[in-house]
């Protein structure tokens, strides 16, 4: 290695990680913007909420690595342009192509590493991020008591207080109604009180002052009113599910994000066996029933009897029963035909089902490496492209960078929809961005040597 190419290397260090660290908080408040509504008012700990961040720091990571190797080569050769070391350089005889040789080195191993990145840990950080954020969903808010306003979070009982007060949990005014027994409607007042929960959040705890209780059961079809007045109370209610719970991660099947290459592959060749049974079992049982419908023989049947056959003609009980006979045959057939139309339909369907369900994992799994190759183009397009603009500025380079990923953005997505759709293939889907990039930079790589 070359002096030139520590050089290099050196410069690129820098911007990476700063280009690294802007967009993966770019993506982490995009993430918490669109979750916030999730999370707030539940109770969570501080814990649980750093817990479901990490966790999806992974996906941010696999798209904020390729467009850091973008904005670093095209900060590191703008720099080097605008210093006119590139100049100094080529005028040595040394070309632009040489000068991106450790760079491009260096795009091959991070591409390696994010490719191990995507089947190793995305895949666990995915699921585990699920199974998190449903027992963040499951898990109910806060228990708040409005004035005025009567509250039902708790099953089987109605709460109405009329006053409540800031920074406490005093209450006055309080009206209870409990119909969770079917034989007793209970309603309690009292002039004031407070409320709280137990320690594992399963249990709703009230302390009640200067109050009454009035009971009606109607028990057996027999009508009993009584009425309790008490100084102090204390009534417990069941909180299932204000408190958070974590779920067994393994009681959860995973999706297509949530597995490696090599086992979505195993899924896949499971699916188009599916695929083919459905389509082989169809053609037997269709074969079969033809054979039914030709071994007919319409001309023996009562259809074409003689109508000059007056043994036969006359005899009003042949007549009938003849009669009977083509109603049933003609009824029978068109059951057959019916069915088999039905049939046709459902495993129609079947075989279309798996069809989107295999070209939903081959997208995914041509994704876990389509992404990561993008080190490898971006670099072709940041370094030509940083060297022909001869200013190593981030917001120019950020700007530059944020076009070219924009448009690998939306090749992206728009192949993946296409190949979700089975319009086109999932290689063609997926990799017809790194295609168009990658001409790109061949094509400025040739104009600036």
């Amino acid at each position: 290695m070359t002096l030139f190419d520590r050089h290099i290397l050196k410069s690129m260090i820098g911007p990476f990680f700063f280009a690294l660290m802007i967009v993966i908080f770019l993506f982490l408040f995009q993430f918490l913007i669109k979750s916030l509504d999730q999370f707030v008012g539940k109770g969570l700990s501080i814990w649980v909420i750093i817990q479901l961040i990490s966790l999806n720091l992974a996906w941010m990571l696999t798209l904020a690595v390729p467009m850091a190797m973008l904005v670093s080569s095209m900060m590191t050769f703008g720099t080097m342009s605008s210093n006119n070391e590139i100049t100094i350089l080529k005028a040595s005889g040394v070309s632009l192509i040489r000068l991106m040789i450790p760079v491009f080195l260096i795009s091959i191993v991070m591409f390696y590493l994010m490719v191990r990145f995507n089947n190793d840990v995305l895949p666990e950080a995915n699921h585990q991020a699920r199974v998190l954020l449903y027992d963040i969903t499951k898990t109910k808010p806060t228990f708040i008591l409005e004035p005025g306003k009567f509250s039902d979070d708790l099953n089987g009982v109605q709460i109405l207080v009329k006053k409540t007060f800031p920074n406490s949990n005093n209450i006055e005014g309080v009206y209870i109604y409990n119909y969770s027994n079917p034989n007793s409607k209970d309603l309690l007042t009292a002039k004031r009180g407070d409320i709280s929960f137990s320690a594992d959040f399963t249990k709703v705890i009230m302390n009640l002052y200067d109050g009454e209780i009035h009971q009606y059961n109607m028990k057996n079809g027999n009508q009993d009113y009584r009425k309790i007045i008490f100084e102090k109370h204390r009534l417990t209610f069941d909180a299932e599910g204000f408190g958070f719970k974590k779920s067994d991660d393994n009681a959860f099947s995973r999706g297509d994000r949530e597995l490696s290459a090599n086992a979505m592959k195993t899924v896949v060749d499971s699916l188009k066996i599916s695929r083919d049974n459905v389509y082989e079992n169809f053609t037997k049982n269709l074969n079969s029933d033809l054979s039914r419908v030709t071994r007919l023989n319409f001309i023996d049947t009562v259809f074409f009897r003689s109508q000059n056959d007056t043994a036969l003609n006359d005899n009003p009980d042949i007549t009938r029963k003849r009669n009977l006979t083509a109603y049933d045959t003609l009824n029978n057939y068109i059951k057959l035909f019916t069915g088999k139309k039905n049939e046709v339909k459902n495993i129609k369907e079947s075989y279309i089902q798996l069809g989107k369900q295999i070209n939903s994992y081959d997208v995914e799994i041509h994704k876990k490496y389509s992404i990561p190759f993008a080190c490898i183009v971006f670099v072709l397009v940041g370094a030509p492209l940083g060297y022909r603009v001869k200013r190593g500025g981030f917001g120019i380079a950020a700007g530059m960078s944020l076009l070219f990923f924009l448009l690998y953005w939306a090749c992206l997505i728009g192949g993946e929809k296409l190949a979700d759709r089975g319009i086109v293939s999932a290689f063609t889907g997926m990799w017809i961005a790194d295609i168009i990039i990658g001409c790109l930079g061949l094509y400025l790589i040739f104009k600036s040597s």
